[in-house]
């Protein structure tokens, strides 16, 4: 694979111009499918096959797709008996009938069917779309909220709540983002002394996540993809993108100060860094491709978006990288340090690694300490998972008319009203039976209200609404879910009875991935055990690895469950919404984080690997190999972190714990686990560190640094101004 891309660097660095005109070819591309045939992403989860999401495919069929339509629930609420409103309130239910793209508005005051709170100071109204949430236009949206706006007067209070009256999809480029995309340029500047440098670094990454980003904006006027998966790809892309470039542009400057004319600097560059590149890349794409081992359709169609920005990393790594060196040439050098490569005697870019040598000593001295002191703050920052909780229902932003809706809601009419559960009967004798389960579910615990049934205009198909005495997201009413469908299988008749709604689809979803998280972790666990074996053909530097980065999982998952779930800290995260977290965050960090830690280990220890092989003793090795990597991870870990929690201040609800959980899960990964755990457990174990068991040693040699070609090439020194 080295030989392989030093020739693609080498024709790269050549055609420079003509591969930058490409890749910005291909960027306009991009752009131009974006603005025209992009479409909408979607808010909503559902698993094909499982009994909620059948079920509403069900009542679509048997009640017509109006039944399935997004809804909002207008809530009106006065300071004495809510009857004495009835004109005001029979007033906007019918500007309500008549906004854009809504079927129609019930009457919470008719007496055949009164939503009425017990102590008659509330009522509710249902607003019905024909389509789902993800196709309401921002217009109609916009329309819903300004007619309940102007609602509220005369001592009447109305708000709406619902997922029509929901924002659809996170917004991307905020002035945090930008602010994470400043912070890594500045930490660019100052690892290569170079503003040059650090502005193509930083630009050929924006191209390669721009491409991605926009290719995949593209896609959704093709497939519906979750309202994450844009904000998703561009956050992991242009993180590995300006680290992947960091990885190269760093070891071309080592070349030209080792006496090589730029295109072979270039060419080497790619042939030894971008070996390591790619091999990270593909790690990356494994574990997110991975994602489809769940089994969960939109989960996998994020997997595999996230990867192809990978994969555009990559490529721009590897092509686009060496071309912008063969332009910018000795320019990537400080600008002290150019006269002497050009007069063919350069000095160190670093007289010193002082700080960074000291650490490494100080960890080596005390190595004992220095492992049992990160375990034991990753493990305390671990305890919280233990209590990790997650749904699909979201609490709403504070200071919103969804927020002050479900608060009346949950305060007059009780908790589990704002969800509530479904029970479809579908059969011939769908009556009857409904019958039987409204009885059977009135017998339960935890339910509040249960009313019906109603029957479709065929008589095949009956509904029953069941109203939970606990929130939507609670513990309590993911039980009665259960205890309904437990229920619902003692009930006779040839109706089949189904429990649906969009807290039973919460509950279903958020099991199906609980239930697939242990195997994809224990999926991501045996890949890295596998790579890292062919890396460093060792045993027990794989095993220390992997348990690092499972401290780095737990400890990431227990501070976002502190901050996001206890309410700990929460004005660091500009955040007041706190609760279960969102149930597809564990699987995406594990993932993303999987790829990453395995980067800043194949880095890291294959310097210390290098070092140990050419002699030096087992504790002189890593310190020799921390000194040369340390730097360089450092830098790399403060971008990702820069650009991760660049998206967490004004991050969505969906992305802020996502990003969060990432940002800190690179901190504890890059700092505690790969630079004071590592080198720890590496001194402790000497030389059987890099032991290979004879069963094993018939396994290929994975160079992933290139040092074959390194060697091919040590006799090739000649140096040129550029």
């Amino acid at each position: 694979m080295a030989t392989v891309l030093y020739r693609l660097g080498a024709v790269a660095c050549r055609f420079r111009v003509l591969v930058a005109v490409v890749w910005v070819l291909a960027l306009a591309g991009a752009g131009v499918g974006a603005a025209t045939l992009s479409g909408r992403t979607v808010n909503t989860f559902s698993i094909p096959g499982q009994e909620s999401t059948t079920a509403l495919e069900k009542i679509g069929e048997r009640f017509g797709s109006g039944a399935n339509g997004a809804t909002a629930r207008v809530v009106f609420e006065a300071p004495g008996s809510i009857t004495d409103a009835a004109p005001q309130i029979a007033a906007v239910v019918e500007e309500l009938s008549g906004l854009p793209g809504v079927v129609g508005a019930t009457d919470p005051l008719d007496p055949a069917s009164p939503v009425i709170s017990a102590d008659k100071r509330a009522a509710a109204s249902t607003v019905t779309y024909a389509v789902q949430a993800s196709e309401i236009t921002a217009d109609q949206r916009e329309a819903l909220l300004d007619a309940v706006a102007e609602a509220s007067g005369s001592g009447l209070t109305v708000e709406v709540t619902g997922e029509a009256a929901q924002e659809q999809g996170g917004e991307v480029g905020g002035p945090a983002e930008a602010g994470g995309v400043v912070v890594a340029l500045i930490v660019l500047a100052i690892t290569y002394s170079s503003l040059v440098a650090a502005g193509m670094n930083l630009l050929t990454a924006l191209v390669g996540v721009g491409i991605g980003a926009l290719g995949i904006t593209t896609l959704t006027g093709f497939v519906d993809l979750q309202a994450t998966t844009p904000v998703l790809a561009v956050m992991l892309g242009l993180a590995v993108g300006i680290d992947y470039a960091l990885f190269i542009f760093t070891r071309f400057r080592q070349e030209l100060l080792a006496g090589r004319a730029v295109g072979e600097a270039a060419a080497l560059a790619v042939g030894t860094a971008g070996s390591a590149v790619v091999t990270a890349g593909i790690t990356v794409v494994i574990a997110l491709a991975g994602l489809a081992v769940a089994g969960i359709p939109f989960l996998t169609e994020m997997g595999l978006a996230a990867a192809a920005t990978i994969v555009v990393a990559v490529l721009v790594a590897v092509t686009l990288v060496p071309a912008v060196l063969g332009l910018i040439g000795l320019r990537a050098l400080p600008r002290k340090v150019r006269p002497a490569v050009r007069e063919g005697s350069p000095a160190p870019l670093h007289h010193s690694r002082g700080f960074v040598a000291a650490w490494a000593r100080v960890v080596t001295d005390h190595a004992a300490l220095s492992l049992l002191a990160a375990v034991v703050v990753l493990g305390v920052i671990t305890i919280p998972v233990t209590a990790m909780r997650t749904t699909l229902d979201q609490e709403p932003v504070p200071g919103s008319t969804q927020a002050r809706a479900t608060a009346i809601l949950s305060e007059r009419f009780g908790a589990g009203f704002t969800g509530p559960l479904v029970i479809l009967a579908d059969g011939p004798d769908a009556g009857t039976v409904a019958a039987t389960a409204l009885e059977k579910a009135r017998t339960l615990d935890d339910v509040a209200v249960a009313t019906g049934p109603s029957l479709n205009s065929d008589a095949d198909a009956a509904l029953v609404t069941v109203i939970p005495k606990s929130g939507p997201d609670s513990a309590e009413t993911e039980a009665l879910v259960h205890a309904l469908r437990d229920a619902m299988a003692q009930v006779g008749g040839e109706a089949r009875l189904y429990v649906t709604g969009a807290t039973a689809v919460s509950v279903d979803v958020s099991q199906k991935l609980n239930q697939a998280l242990p195997e994809y972790l224990l999926l991501v666990v045996g890949l890295a055990l596998v790579l890292l074996i062919l890396v460093f053909r060792s045993l027990l530097v794989p095993v220390a690895g992997v348990l690092g980065f499972l401290l780095t999982v737990g400890a990431s998952f227990g501070a976002t469950v502190a901050v996001f779930e206890w309410g700990w800290l929460t004005f660091l995260v500009n955040t007041d919404v706190t609760g279960p977290l969102l149930s597809l965050m564990p699987i995406i960090v594990v993932g993303i984080l999987f790829g990453l830690a395995m980067d800043y280990q194949v880095f890291l220890v294959s310097r210390m690997h290098e070092a140990h092989a050419h002699g030096a003793a087992p504790r002189e090795a890593v310190v020799t190999g921390f000194r040369q990597a340390g730097p360089v991870v450092v830098a790399a870990a403060t971008i990702m972190f820069a650009v991760f929690a660049g998206f967490i201040p004004e991050g969505d609800r969906t992305i802020k714990p996502i990003a969060f959980a990432l940002a800190l899960g690179i901190l504890f990964d890059a700092i505690v686990v790969r630079m004071i755990a590592m080198p720890a457990a590496l001194t402790l174990l000497g030389s059987s560190a890099w032991w290979l068991p004879g069963w094993l040693r018939w396994l290929p040699e994975l160079d992933v640094e290139g040092a074959a070609l390194e060697r091919d090439h040590s006799g090739d020194r000649e140096f040129a101004p550029s």
